[in-house]
């Protein structure tokens, strides 16, 4: 099986982290190269104990689930003979407290938006059948015990 690797690396800035007052601004670093600034969510740790101009851990786990769900859709509709021209997506995440009382991301609404081009497009079952599959398929949906719905509409 395949292995997917991150490194997250956090430097002190010198606070005083006994009191809590340190940065959770950190960087995630993947194989590839890319490093993306990360922080705790400013809506869980205030600025400027928090970077909001960062990736905090909640978005990048409903980015994950928007971007797999986009990766399986755009391979099933291929599949299928169709050409997607543009696909887009506006997920949203939405965090309640479990049984115990701890935060956690419940649901995750994808609201993709998908223009086709070319002869042969879609029928809304068909388009439907297509999302049921990317759903069906997403290595990331198929880990995640979270509610994930899918809102789709045409461009």
């Amino acid at each position: 099986m395949a292995e997917h690797k991150a490194r997250v690396e956090s430097k002190s800035d010198g606070s005083d982290f006994k009191s809590g007052r340190y940065s959770r601004a950190h960087a995630w670093s993947f194989d590839g190269g890319v490093v993306v600034p990360a922080s705790s969510s400013p809506s869980v740790v205030r600025p400027p104990l928090s970077d909001p101009s960062a990736v905090d851990p909640e978005e990048a786990f409903v980015a994950s689930l928007s971007s797999c769900h986009l990766l399986t859709f755009l391979y099933e509709a291929a599949r299928a003979g169709f050409v997607v021209a543009r696909y887009e997506d506006d997920a949203v995440g939405t965090m309640t407290k479990n049984e115990r009382g701890v935060p956690w991301v419940s649901l995750v609404e994808l609201h993709p938006r998908i223009e086709f081009t070319g002869s042969g497009l879609p029928t809304d079952d068909e388009l439907e059948h297509l999302h049921h599959l990317a759903h069906e398929g997403c290595f990331i949906a198929n880990s995640v015990k979270t509610e994930i719905r899918v809102h789709w509409t045409r461009i």
